[in-house]
C-alpha cells in the first residue's frame, strides 16, 4: 500500500462503491486510446495511479527511466489522490477514456474484475520467469476466480512499533517488545496511565484504530485462528468461536482496561503514537518518516504472536490492465510491469519509497542505506491479506464488521451476540457475490 491516509482509504472505499453502483451494466464502448502509435513510433501508454505521497518522487523516477531505457513504448503517467483516482475510474472506461494501465490496492481488484473491466494477466507470469521472485502473497492477493487480475506493484506488513522510553520510564526493559499475547497485554496494561483515577489515561499502552483505517483489529483475530472471512472469501467467521474469543479479550483489555481508546480512527491512532500519548501502535512503514520527525525513539518488532502462531497483515498495490485496451498497448504495459519489478528497479523503489521491495531475492544487505525497510520485509512469509477474494469488500467491513466492532467496544452488546449476528450478515453478502 502507498502511503495515503486513513481518511484517504475510507474515501477510496466509498469512492469505489459510488462508481460501481453508478457504472455497472454500462455498455461497452470502443476505448479513445486505440493502441496506435506516438509521432515517434513508440507507443503510448496511459498510467493511472495514487502515489501522491513521499513515494511521488520515486515512481516518478522510475518511469522516466523506462522511457528513457529503450523507445518502443512511452509511459504517459497520471498521478492522482486515491479517491480521487476510484472516483473517475470506471465512468472514464465506460467512457472509453480510461487508463490502458492503473495501479489500485489489490483488495479491490476483485470488484472491478467481476465486472468484467480488467484484463487477465495470467500471460504475464507464464512469459516471464522472473516473476517467480515476488512475493508470493503478493501474487496470490491479485487474483479472482482463478485468475491473475494484477501483478504486484508495492508491497509491505505491519509491524508493532514501540516507544523505548515509556518502556523504560515504565520498568520494562527498552529493547526488548512483546513476544507473545501474554506479554503484549500485560505490557499494554502496564504501560497505560491513569493518575487521576477518572477512567481517562494520560498515557496509553496501545493506539489502535476501529474504523477507517488499514486492518488492525483483524490482526487480533487472525492471531487466534479466527478471522473476517475464509481464505477463499467464501464463508463468514465472525460466528467462529476463535473469532469471538479473541474479540473478547482484546475489546475487554480496551473498554475495560482502557489500554487504548475507543473509536480511534487509522489517522487518530497514528497521532496518538506520534503525539507520545501511546506507547505501542501496530502500522505500517508509511510512518517511520513521521515518527522519527517527532522525535520517538522507536523500534520495530513482529506483532506479538497469538495461539494460532505469528500474523501480520499484508498489503498490496497491484498494476492492472484495462479490458478494452488494445493488445499493443496491453503489450506496452507488461513491459513497463516488467521493468518496474526487476530487481535493480525494486531495490530503488525500497530505498526511495520505504516499502520492501516485491521481490524475495533482495537482501537486507542491498537495502542497507534505509535499516527499516528489511523489517518490513522479513515476515512476509507471515502476511495475510484482508479481505481477499471478496467482491464485496466495501459492504463486509464498513456494514458489517466494524459497525459490530463498534458496537462491542462501546458495551452494547456482546462478542457472541455481536459478532453472532454479523456472521449471519456477512454471510448473506458473500452468497449474493457468488
Amino acid at each position: 500500500m502507498t502511503r495515503f491516509s486513513r481518511r484517504q482509504f475510507t474515501a477510496m472505499a466509498l469512492g469505489v462503491a459510488l462508481g460501481v453502483t453508478g457504472c455497472a451494466g454500462q455498455g461497452a464502448s470502443k476505448n479513445a486510446s486505440d493502441g496506435q502509435s506516438t509521432g515517434g513510433g513508440a507507443v503510448e501508454m496511459s498510467f493511472w495511479n495514487g502515489f501522491t505521497g513521499p513515494d511521488r518522487a520515486t515512481v516518478e523516477a522510475l518511469v522516466k527511466q523506462f522511457n528513457q531505457s529503450q523507445k518502443k513504448v512511452q509511459v504517459k503517467m497520471e498521478i492522482s489522490p486515491w479517491d480521487v483516482f476510484f472516483q473517475k475510474l470506471l465512468p472514464s472506461i465506460s467512457a472509453g477514456k480510461g487508463p490502458d494501465l492503473m495501479g489500485m490496492d489489490a483488495a479491490q481488484l476483485p470488484q472491478y474484475a467481476s465486472r468484467g473491466v480488467l484484463r487477465p494477466l495470467d500471460d504475464y507470469y507464464s512469459k516471464n520467469a522472473d516473476s517467480k521472485n515476488l512475493i508470493p502473497a503478493a501474487v496470490d492477493a491479485a487474483k479472482w476466480d482463478g485468475k491473475s487480475y494484477g501483478v504486484p506493484m508495492n508491497f509491505t506488513t505491519l509491524e508493532l512499533y514501540w516507544n523505548k522510553d515509556m518502556f523504560k520510564a515504565a520498568g520494562l526493559d527498552p529493547n526488548k517488545p512483546p513476544a507473545n499475547w501474554d506479554e503484549f497485554a500485560s505490557m499494554a496494561t502496564k504501560l497505560t496511565k491513569d493518575t487521576n483515577g477518572d477512567g481517562k489515561p494520560e498515557q496509553y499502552g496501545l493506539s489502535i484504530a476501529d474504523h477507517a483505517t488499514i486492518a488492525m483489529w483483524p490482526i487480533l483475530l487472525w492471531g487466534n485462528g479466527g478471522g473476517v472471512v475464509s481464505e477463499d472469501g467464501k464463508t463468514s467467521l465472525l460466528g467462529d468461536p476463535k473469532t469471538i474469543a479473541a474479540a473478547d479479550k482484546w475489546a475487554t483489555l480496551v473498554r475495560d482496561g482502557h489500554v487504548s481508546p475507543v473509536g480511534l480512527g487509522g489517522a487518530d491512532a497514528d497521532k496518538l503514537f506520534q503525539s507520545k500519548k501511546a506507547a505501542m501502535e501496530i502500522v505500517g512503514p508509511w510512518m517511520t518518516t513521521g515518527f522519527k520527525d517527532a522525535g520517538i525513539d522507536f523500534g520495530l518488532a513482529p506483532v506479538p504472536a497469538g495461539p494460532a502462531g505469528p500474523v501480520t497483515l499484508g498489503t498490496s498495490v497491484a498494476f492492472a490492465v484495462n479490458a478494452k485496451t488494445s493488445d499493443a498497448k496491453a503489450n506496452a504495459a507488461q513491459q513497463f510491469i516488467a521493468f518496474w519489478n526487476q530487481k535493480d528497479s525494486q531495490t530503488s523503489w525500497a530505498l526511495g519509497s520505504g516499502f520492501p521491495p516485491n521481490r524475495t531475492d533482495i537482501s537486507a544487505q542491498d537495502l542497507a542505506k534505509n535499516p527499516f525497510i528489511a523489517a518490513f520485509g522479513e515476515h512476509a512469509d507471515s502476511a495475510k491479506f484482508y479481505l481477499k477474494n471478496v467482491k464485496d469488500f466495501s459492504k463486509i467491513n464498513d456494514t458489517v464488521f466494524e459497525p459490530a466492532l463498534q458496537k462491542l467496544l462501546n458495551g452494547k452488546g456482546s462478542a457472541s451476540d455481536l459478532f453472532g449476528k454479523a456472521s449471519k450478515d456477512a454471510q448473506a453478502i458473500l452468497g449474493q457475490s457468488k
